[in-house]
């Protein structure tokens, strides 16, 4: 259960309308909800005049269009992708053709490791594997345009590639998929990682931003503090795991059902994913055993 994060189910953003939702920022919804998106992908303009956009969205002709217009008048001098997923990316070739800005991101989307899950469904949000950056960004990289400066903060897990952009002026990070207000966010082997997701989380936690403006949903306020809601939820998501285990030997579709409560029947794919990405993890440390790599369709006791 999610009973110890203080989620944010509120949104009040309508489909590709734009609204302004912090200083300098501006913000419009993809209209595209699901339980993978929540109420829609969101895009930002970052600036006036001379503007930057951060997450483009999927390729999606009335977003392009709303987004476009939104910015008619003024010179998008920068495209900027959190990571490559299909719901954020796949619109920044439309928008860089139609502007002439770069794209910048940590790089082209790439498998973090060999695939060890057997078939499975794609998930909504899967890996837009056509993307190439035009600029690709180090961790710590900072970017200025006029009335910006956007530091880019390497945070790998969701994805290999994920980065978040910290707004320097009003100290505010894009937190793209990473850290939400609506819900955890999916780790899903073998792009995502949980051992990466969980030093990236820490790594937030000691930085100083108090407002993060995520990839879906509305803004997370009081963000240190939330976020270590966040790693005290995947830490009790661990022990969970551990407690059935001891039990007895088990598979993951017997681990979800054991640890995960009440789930919707559309995210138990996801659940399975990230009990996997846990139950890596817990391999490499010694403490979880199974026969060869780490998968979908292994069976699991404790070491």
């Amino acid at each position: 259960m999610n009973d110890d994060i203080p989620f944010d189910k509120s949104f009040s953003l309508a489909p590709d309308q734009v609204q302004e939702v912090a200083p300098g920022v501006r913000a419009i919804a993809v209209d595209n909800p699901g339980p993978f998106t929540f109420k829609g992908t969101v895009t930002y303009i970052v600036g006036r005049d001379q503007v930057a956009i951060i997450d483009p969205g999927p390729d999606d002709a009335a977003h392009i269009a709303a987004l476009l217009d939104a910015v008619r008048g003024e010179a998008v001098t920068h495209i900027f992708v959190t990571h490559t997923h299909r719901d954020h990316s796949p619109a920044a070739a439309k928008i860089k053709a139609a502007t002439g800005a770069p794209i910048l991101a940590q790089g082209p989307h790439r498998l973090a490791r060999p695939l060890h899950t057997g078939e499975m469904r794609r998930l909504d949000a899967s890996a837009d594997l056509d993307f190439r950056p035009d600029i690709a960004l180090a961790d710590g990289e900072i970017v200025s345009g006029r009335g910006w400066t956007l530091e880019a903060v390497a945070t790998p897990g969701h994805t290999a590639n994920h980065m978040a952009f910290a707004f320097k002026e009003p100290n505010l990070l894009f937190a793209g998929d990473h850290v939400m207000a609506w819900s955890t966010t999916v780790v899903a082997p073998p792009d995502g990682a949980m051992t990466d997701y969980m030093a990236s989380l820490h790594k937030l936690a000691r930085r100083g931003e108090p407002l993060y403006l995520p990839g879906h949903g509305a803004s997370v306020r009081d963000a240190p503090r939330y976020v270590q809601h966040l790693i005290r939820h995947r830490q009790a998501r661990e022990a969970s795991i551990l407690h059935r285990l001891a039990k007895g030997a088990a598979d993951i579709p017997t681990i979800v059902r054991a640890v995960y409560i009440g789930l919707d029947p559309r995210l138990v794919g996801a659940a399975a994913l990230s009990v996997l990405a846990h139950l890596e993890e817990l391999v490499a440390r010694g403490a979880v055993m199974t026969e060869g790599p780490p998968s979908i369709a292994g069976t699991y006791r404790l070491a």
